[in-house]
């Protein structure tokens, strides 16, 4: 629950106002099934002791539809000719009021739940009786167990101009909620709406935020409404001016949309959705903090600076913050610590506390990764092809950073360095969430790694996202985002890649696997299974499933395999065949990642079956095959599609580190991008560089394509500016020589000049 909603659970009569563009399509028609959904919600409150009082629109808008079919239908063609008059509201609304109402009677009728109908003017709230009576009966109707359902009745309302008419007592269904609530002692008003509360401008702007809770010292000036409802009369201004209003009075309201699954349940939660309108609110909300957009903005805008410095300033903020991190080792284990016992008395997992504690030698180790990634060739810019595209128009394909990366990681503190430190190397911007687990963990290593940003860069290039509710608005950001990577759960990754259209990269299980052939050496085996399931049970990469030939079950091998294990520890259990040789419990899965001591056994026909019951049950992370049989092995490691495939090695070699990577931000099983270990590779993409001197299309005329492969060089001298690479020549510098590719122009025409490195120069005219 978010903290600023807690007072929600307390409430007990809430009033409910349903929007215009709820009730119906955007065709006009009314929308049924929406309808329905609502209706299903609010006897589910009902049955937790909930009073709910419905406000509905929609009746102008349903009548509407009605007269107009029925002009249709009453219409010669000579009629349909004419222009059309738009038909007043009055007459629409006393003829869509009655269909509405038979509506909510009859949805509610299935589900054994009686309504009733309310109509009510603002003139009638003018009597003080009338609003006596009013409450009376509404409470009557409540401890019945019946839901009241209220609209304004426009047929007959006084008023010269609904919404913009300031003389009435209300002037719209919104407005009437506030009042009703009001009257009625709501302890809580909800907004139905066709979007998910009030944005800082129109919805359909991708620079729109949504604003979780309403504070009109910070918020007044920085809405922009767009247009107004599409069928309703105020729109989204109505709502703000009505929220505000009986926040005021001290009625809490939520504005929400009425068109998500469950709205009014996860409201009721208190879910961090929609906008929340309360009195308090200037106690909880900070005048000055940072929005997701902003964050990512600036995260982008800080991975600029850091690209525009040199390769040799990047490796030494990466060498300062190993440095950093070893200074400050002992504030990072007390942090650790707390984290650690807090985990074990709430009662997680020892799997997850595993992977939350901070080991001897870790810190030492993380600042060792650094400086192995700080002195890694240059990722930026890279040059991977060079094609003369025509004469003297050069193509260069080169390596950049993504831009932002959103990491959602759980448990493990030290993915927190490993991460920005990639993104350090890689240049790009990076958020990080981590899980609730390593709070203070994550607080201490982020203060720690960007206190030794210089601020030049800033800290704003390593984003700490402190609060899960704030994720949401960050898997919206698709266009100031550019990659997130979840590491956790199979039900995070998979939540992750639902609500958002931002790509995706990442893994949800690691289902891994070791295939013991019948030629295998046994006493090698043994020490592969044994270490890729004991080595750190945790991992993703450790061992969850043992496959074995089924010729060793004759030899001994399999039972020299199980002794192996179960002196390390490891509680085995059996697929079908393993079951019924070895007496062992059955596994209720093949596809089980335990995280811990345990692991499936099953023993198989041969390397076919293995490679099937793999592509089957396994999740395409690391999988083993442990044989002296060449021809088998090649088999396997042709066969298997998974990100890593091994023979005779231990699966905890798959990792970034082990893999030369320096470090890695995750590991994808995917096929697009990246796959297996992603390290600063992974964080990369390319664009092209053309270098020209004045050339033009021209629809193609005069113009010969060569499209020529060029050579590479890491220490080519690049094309000087308003000039075109054309001509190589080989310098020589003792025992070095280098290839450069070097413009000149002379009179129009392109000629060679030497360029001289240490006063040794060798020049040729050869085109490239």
């Amino acid at each position: 629950m978010d903290p600023s909603r807690a007072f929600i659970k307390d409430a007990k009569r809430v009033v409910v106002k349903v929007g215009t563009a709820v009730v119906t399509r955007s065709d006009g028609k009314l929308a049924l099934g929406r309808l329905g959904a609502l209706c299903e919600q609010v006897k589910e409150l009902m049955l937790v002791g909930i009073e709910v009082i419905l406000v509905t629109s929609g009746a102008v808008g349903v009548g509407r539809q009605k007269l107009r079919h029925q002009r249709l239908m009453n219409s010669s063609f000579v009629d349909l000719a004419k222009p059309q008059v738009e038909l007043d509201g009055k007459p629409c609304a006393a003829v869509g009021q009655s269909g509405l109402m038979a509506l909510y009677d009859s949805l509610f009728s299935q589900l054994d739940v009686a309504s009733s109908q309310l109509l009510v003017t603002d003139n009638d709230f003018r009597d003080p009786d009338f609003r006596l009576q009013l409450s009376e009966t509404v409470n009557s109707l409540l401890e019945l167990r019946v839901v009241p359902v209220f609209n304004e009745n426009d047929a007959i309302s006084t008023r010269r101009a609904p919404y913009k008419d300031a003389t009435g007592i209300f002037w719209d269904n919104d407005s009437l909620a506030a009042l009703l609530a009001l009257e009625l002692k709501a302890d809580l008003l909800i907004l139905l709406s066709d979007v998910e509360g009030l944005y800082t401008g129109p919805p359909s702007e991708p620079k729109s935020q949504l604003i979780h809770t309403y504070l009109k010292e910070k918020h007044d000036d920085m809405v922009t409404f767009g247009e107004k409802s599409r069928v309703g009369r105020g729109g989204m201004t109505a709502k703000v001016y009505a929220a505000w209003n009986a926040a005021s009075a001290g009625i809490p309201v939520v504005i929400t949309s009425g068109c998500t699954p469950e709205g009014l349940q996860r409201v009721m939660h208190g879910d961090h959705i929609g906008t929340l309108f309360h009195k308090d609110a200037h106690l909880w909300v900070d005048m000055k903090e940072t929005g997701a957009r902003d964050m990512a903005v600036s995260a982008r805008d800080a991975s600029r600076h850091l690209q525009s410095l040199s390769s040799e300033e990047r490796k030494q903020i990466l060498l300062t913050v190993a440095e950093a991190l070893v200074a400050n080792e002992a504030r990072i284990k007390t942090e650790n610590e707390a984290d650690v016992e807090a985990a074990q008395l709430s009662g997680i997992a020892k799997s997850l506390i595993g992977r939350l504690t901070i080991k001897p030698g870790k810190i030492a180790s993380l600042a060792n990764s650094l400086r192995v990634l700080a002195e890694m060739k240059e990722p930026i810019g890279a040059v991977s092809k060079r094609t003369e595209v025509a004469e003297g128009l050069i193509l260069e394909k080169t390596t950049c950073p993504l831009g932002v990366v959103l990491v959602i990681f759980e448990s493990r503190p030290d993915a927190l360095v490993q991460i920005a430190s990639l993104a350090i190397r890689s240049g790009n911007g990076i958020l990080l969430k981590g899980g609730k687990e390593a709070t203070r963990s994550n607080a201490i290593l982020h203060k720690v790694i960007t206190d030794a940003l210089p601020k030049s860069v800033g800290p704003a290039l390593i984003g700490l996202v402190t609060s899960r509710e704030e994720i949401p608005d960050l898997l919206k950001l698709d266009d100031v985002i550019d990659l997130v990577i979840p590491r956790g759960s199979n039900k995070l990754v998979s939540d992750i890649k639902a609500a958002t259209k931002i790509p995706v990269l990442g893994h949800a299980d690691g289902v891994c696997h070791v295939f013991v052939d019948k030629a295998a050496d046994i006493g090698k085996a043994k020490h592969i299974v044994v270490d890729s399931k004991t080595d750190y049970p945790a991992a993703c990469n450790a061992m969850e499933t043992l496959l074995v030939h089924e010729h060793l079950v004759g030899t001994g091998g399999l039972e020299s395999l199980v002794f192996a294990l179960e002196s390390a520890g490891v509680t085995l259990y059996g697929g079908a065949r393993a079951v019924q040789l070895l007496k062992l419990p059955k596994a209720t899965s093949f596809h089980v990642e335990y995280s811990a001591l345990a692991c499936t056994l099953e023993v198989v026909k041969d390397v076919g079956a293995a490679i099937d019951h793999i592509h089957k049950h396994g999740s395409a992370h690391t999988d083993c095959i442990v044989t002296e049989d060449t021809d088998v092995a090649e088999r396997f490691l042709r066969d298997v599609d998974s990100a890593a495939v091994f023979h005779n090695a231990s699966t905890r070699f798959s990792d970034g580190a082990r893999f030369g990577l320096g470090a890695e931000v995750g590991i994808s099983t995917g096929r697009i991008h990246a796959r297996g270990p992603v390290g600063v590779e992974g964080l990369l993409t390319t664009r092209w560089l053309l270098w020209g001197h004045g050339q033009v299309v021209d629809g193609d005329r005069g113009v010969s394509y060569t499209h020529r492969n060029l050579p590479l060089d890491g220490e080519e001298a690049a094309p000087a500016s308003g000039f075109v690479a054309n001509r190589m020549h080989t310098l020589s510098n003792g025992n070095k020589t280098t290839t450069v590719i070097e413009p000149t122009m002379s009179n129009g025409a392109l000629s060679t000049k030497g360029v001289s490195i240490n006063g040794t120069v060798t020049s040729t005219n050869n085109r490239a």
